[in-house]
């Protein structure tokens, strides 16, 4: 009966929470770019492994070493320009692809004389292909390029997480 009475009190509180607050905006998070299920978890606590305390530091010292680690891979050259004005018309095609495709990397650079925009981290050229074709409609110069990425994220149907930012009003 307990149970039964605080089920039913659980509607009316979300009920004010959703006429105190009014979602502002959309917030675009990207997604893990590990399997996070054991993140912080030792898993050798559930067994159990004979070695020496100089392995262990070893493979600590490794592990801490590799963290922003780079992979050969592929990414989508979406601007590539050395005109006067090449700087913010950089800025602006970064701009265009973080609006039109959220949750994908974009990375702005300059090899003199050159400004260079180039998009997403991908493991093979065949998935870089994939994006290139769905960029050609907004950016008809975009090619592939070969270079050292991020890590891709885990689950490639879910790039990111959209979430919303609420004010509470009186």
């Amino acid at each position: 009966m307990i149970f039964l009475a605080a089920f039913a009190a659980a509607p009316l509180h979300a009920q004010n929470v959703e006429e105190t607050a009014s979602a502002d905006s959309l917030v675009y998070v990207p997604a893990a770019s590990l399997d996070e299920s054991l993140v912080g978890t030792n898993v050798f606590n559930s067994v159990t492994v004979h070695q020496s305390q100089s392995i262990a530091n070893a493979m600590s010292a490794k592990i801490e070493r590799n963290k922003s680690r780079k992979i050969a891979g592929y990414r989508v050259r979406i601007f590539f320009d050395n005109k006067q004005n090449a700087r913010s018309a950089s800025e602006a095609a970064m701009g265009r692809f973080k609006a039109a495709y959220p949750g994908h990397g974009a990375y702005r650079s300059f090899a003199s004389p050159y400004f260079k925009v180039t998009v997403g981290d991908f493991r093979t050229k065949s998935e870089a292909m994939q994006m290139m074709r769905r960029l050609k409609a907004d950016f008809p110069s975009a090619f592939v390029v070969k270079e050292n990425i991020n890590y891709p994220i885990v689950d490639r149907n879910h790039a990111y997480v959209v979430d919303t930012i609420a004010v509470a009003r009186p």
